[in-house]
């Protein structure tokens, strides 16, 4: 796997790189590549660090993994390329923006608007085979992904972490919520949404916190 980040994440997380971990993840990741089909494509694995560089970053929304549907992952976490039909936790979201702002929900599911205004997408995994939910878990994605959520809690004061459900909620342990504002609720999938997702007003509360910062609110 060759590594084309956005360079200042390099500066940031390039350690990684040379780590055992990244070298024997690397090697999975090639080898599942060749003899399976796995998204998202080749070149589009670090599209979230790419998309968002490390000083542009306002928001963080971590997911899990990549969808495993042909055509879905593009490498942004919850989006999926236009003329895809939106997932439901992707409905869902946009359900609650909708709710939160009092405007019509977006019409497309692909997210790179967001990336490209500071807010970073990133799964804790970032490949999966086909089909396979999860299927490339805990071979050194989350590792890698961690490194990168505790260099901006440590070297980037306000910004915003946004944890939907237990899994993501686990990450709060790297962030000091003196810096930066952590939101959780529900997952926004719909064995959850209805537990705490829905009224949540993650969006306009992001907002207001980057506005209070001195810094441009998303257009979501």
């Amino acid at each position: 796997m060759d590594v084309k980040i956005e360079d200042s994440w390099k500066t940031h997380i390039g350690a990684e790189f040379e780590k055992q971990y990244f070298l024997d993840l690397t090697k999975f990741v090639r080898e599942e590549y060749m003899h399976n089909t796995c998204y998202p494509p080749g070149k589009m694995i670090f599209n979230a660090f790419n998309l968002c560089p490390f000083d542009k970053v306002k928001v963080v929304i971590i997911g899990q993994d990549p969808y495993h549907e042909p055509g879905q992952a593009h490498g942004l976490c919850f989006s999926v390329n236009d003329g895809i039909q939106f997932p439901p936790s992707l409905v869902n979201i946009f359900k609650e923006i909708q709710n939160d702002f009092g405007t019509p929900a977006p019409l497309s599911g692909n997210l790179s608007r967001w990336a490209e205004q500071g807010v970073l997408l990133l799964n804790a995994t970032l490949t999966v085979r086909a089909h396979q939910a999860g299927s490339h878990q805990r071979r050194g994605w989350e590792e890698f992904t961690d490194a990168a959520i505790k260099a901006l809690a440590k070297d980037r004061e306000h910004l915003v972490f946004i944890l939907w459900g237990s899994y993501a909620q686990g990450k709060a342990a790297y962030i000091d919520p003196s810096r930066h504002l952590v939101l959780k609720s529900a997952h926004p999938s719909p064995l959850s949404a209805y537990r705490g997702f829905f009224g949540n007003k993650h969006f306009s509360r992001a907002n207001d916190y980057l506005i209070q910062n001195g810094e441009e609110p998303i257009k979501w």
